[in-house]
């Protein structure tokens, strides 16, 4: 079966070579028409066969140009220019190729040629720009006036590609009306057969006498703060306001990279832009070398596979209990790097020192990042055993098969909820931190990373928010005074990457943060974000603090007690490690204890024995108690006002 891009070609090239032998044949006629000598038929064979050298020679330079393989209803501008080009070329080389044969200034002159090969490149041009006006004006759908009016804020480049694609796409279900526009040469203007207006006080009524129900964004580069405050203008109007973005968590210039038309997030709108944290080596550190992800499956654990799957490892094992989890980052890996990408997946319990002893010995892992943790703080609080179980003697666990099989590296994820310690998750993170740093004399680097919430991961706030929203509300809060740090998914593996990159030995990594954002506040923008109104169509209610809850995570970025790395954003705490022996005594006695309660529900002789361990754990009320004077509720008073929508 002929291909029909095959058949369109070949339409153009007998179209064009029609255009050609009119152009050409009219040039003869009208020269001899006006000669004084009548025609001779020697004349007009020589005449056939310069011109079947011109014609020959443009098309073949069009063909090797590539002119052929455009699609012109979507040509752009580069298209028309290559066209023009290799008409230019072909003619020259046909004027030489003429004279070469010393036959050529008999019957034809330069500027005849010239006129000739201009006149063709001008029809043909015409023919196609026409084409192409037409498919766009006079082949649009019959529904086009019924399609969604909207208004596009940005009539630069990427803003006149959306209106392009939104005209003429016959699956778009938008109309764009007009654009909105600060800069002064293009205001009144029009851009795509659209109206410019101006971006001031006066556009938004403008926008409620047109017939526009949505509002796209489409500025390069938009950062937080321009993001928050172009939605909180233009909700005013009472349209949808959306962004032509890239999705969240992608990049321009990234594989694949395409903008897209979607709601704004939360992580839109964080107070700060999402940090970016420089490859400075990283992707030749991690090439071509075996990496263990324990908890692989997890949020944090799967963008770390994501993240080393695209740094062309030797050999990648996803080591999960949860085979569900498992599964699906393994799919997700397989139908992006198949042919790429040695990855293997392994169910197994970082309880079972066999097993993992088994994985290691078998796969020999020079990188490991362990993420297996259980991490759900009321849920710990109750099941403090199982707490201590899989989050400390897991990592010790982890960490005995890593030195015992040589593993060069070896990084924990930890949490800002190790610092000062108000729960049993915070503890036993604590303890894990106790366990790897002890180990400075092993041939292993073992090293730390701390950070904060991440946004969207598997049991946080910004799922359980939307869920409720999309259930009509209430939205839960535990106390309006809560404050934490939060991060995207992929900042927090960026970071883990790095500090997995710039370990040397017994590192505990700290990220800068920013400042922190009220729980409050977080609430109230996803409920305008949704299309509600905080307090009167989705309410927010305040329940009481949970079992280990603390009003504020402590600032994890103090300088004074801090050095630097090369990455400005990545700190080392300077923390004295305790020597292996004090820690092997810490967890002797706590597995003594554990034995003892033989499983038991909500075990208060386990938290005896992790403040007995942890000497910076406290309940939560010592500390919540003075939340009002701490440093980190006096810093949230300058941030709050600048978050909201």
């Amino acid at each position: 079966m002929i291909k029909s891009s095959f058949i369109r070609r070949l339409t153009l090239i007998l179209i064009d070579l029609a255009c050609f032998v009119a152009i050409f044949t009219a040039s003869f006629v009208i020269s001899e028409y006006f000669s004084s000598t009548s025609v001779k038929l020697d004349i007009a064979a020589s005449y056939f066969i310069t011109g079947c050298i011109f014609g020959g020679i443009l098309l073949l330079s069009r063909l090797v140009f590539s002119v052929y393989t455009n699609v012109w209803r979507y040509a752009n501008s580069k298209a028309y220019l290559t066209m023009v080009f290799s008409d230019i070329v072909g003619g020259l080389v046909a004027l030489f190729v003429s004279y070469a044969l010393d036959d050529y200034s008999l019957y034809m002159g330069v500027w005849q040629s010239v006129v000739n090969v201009a006149l063709y490149c001008l029809a043909t041009l015409t023919l196609r720009f026409g084409y192409q006006q037409y498919y766009r004006h006079f082949n649009l759908n019959l529904d086009y006036l019924n399609k969604i009016g909207v208004a596009i804020v940005g009539a630069g480049q990427v803003g006149t590609l959306l209106a392009e694609e939104l005209k003429y796409n016959k699956t778009s279900h938008y109309r764009p009306i007009c654009f909105i526009d600060k800069s002064a040469d293009k205001i009144g203007g029009k851009i795509a057969d659209l109206r410019v207006y101006k971006e001031d006080e006066h556009v938004i009524d403008k926008i409620k006498d047109l017939p526009v129900q949505e509002i796209f964004i489409a500025l390069p580069n938009i950062d937080g703060e321009t993001a928050k405050k172009l939605l909180d203008f233009y909700s005013k109007t009472g349209c949808k306001v959306k962004l032509y973005d890239f999705p969240i968590n992608q990049k321009e210039g990234e594989e694949n990279s395409k903008r897209v038309l979607r709601p704004f997030n939360i992580e839109d709108l964080l107070f700060r832009d999402a940090l970016k944290i420089a490859d400075n080596g990283m992707k030749n550190f991690y090439k071509d070398k075996t990496v263990l992800v324990t908890g692989g499956g997890g949020s944090i654990g799967s963008e770390l596979c994501r993240q080393v799957a695209k740094r062309s490892p030797k050999q990648l094992i996803i080591l999960d209990i949860y085979e569900n989890n498992a599964y699906e980052i393994q799919q997700e890996l397989l139908r992006k790097y198949r042919d790429k990408l040695d990855l293997r997946v392994e169910i197994a319990s970082v309880r079972d020192p066999d097993r993992l002893d088994a994985i290691f010995n078998h796969y020999k892992p020079e990188i490991v990042f362990h993420a297996a943790a259980h991490k759900h703080v009321p849920l710990m609080e109750h099941s403090s055993c199982e707490a201590v179980k899989n989050n400390v003697f897991g990592t010790y666990n982890v960490a005995n098969a890593a030195e015992k099989h040589s593993v060069k590296r070896f990084i924990l994820i930890s949490s800002d909820k190790a610092v000062n310690p108000t729960n049993i998750m915070g503890a036993t993170k604590r303890l894990c931190e106790m366990v790897v740093q002890c180990r400075e004399n092993s041939n292993t680097s073992f090293s730390c990373v701390r950070f904060g919430n991440v946004l969207g991961s598997n049991g946080s706030v910004i799922p359980l928010f939307k869920s409720q929203i999309e259930k009509g509300g209430p939205i839960t809060i535990t106390d309006k005074r809560i404050i934490r740090y939060f991060m995207t998914i992929p900042e927090a593996a960026q970071l883990v990457m790095e500090a997995g990159f710039l370990a040397e030995r017994g590192e505990l990594f700290v990220l800068d943060m920013g400042k922190p954002i009220k729980i409050i506040d977080l609430a109230e923008n996803m409920i305008k974000l949704s299309g509600y109104r905080p307090y009167e169509d989705i309410d927010i209610v305040e329940v009481g603090l949970r079992p280990g809850e603390k009003l504020y995570e402590e600032l994890l970025i103090k300088t004074e007690t801090l050095d630097k790395t090369e990455n400005n954003l990545i700190f080392i705490e300077r923390d004295q490690p305790l020597s292996r022996r004090d820690v092997d005594k810490k967890l002797s006695a706590l597995k003594k204890v554990l034995d003892s309660t033989k499983g038991e529900i909500n075990s208060e002789k386990i938290k005896k024995a992790m403040k007995k361990a942890i000497s910076t754990y406290h309940d939560p009320e010592e500390v919540n108690c003075k939340a009002e004077e701490s440093e980190e509720m006096n810093n949230i008073k300058d941030v709050s006002e600048t978050v909201k929508i």
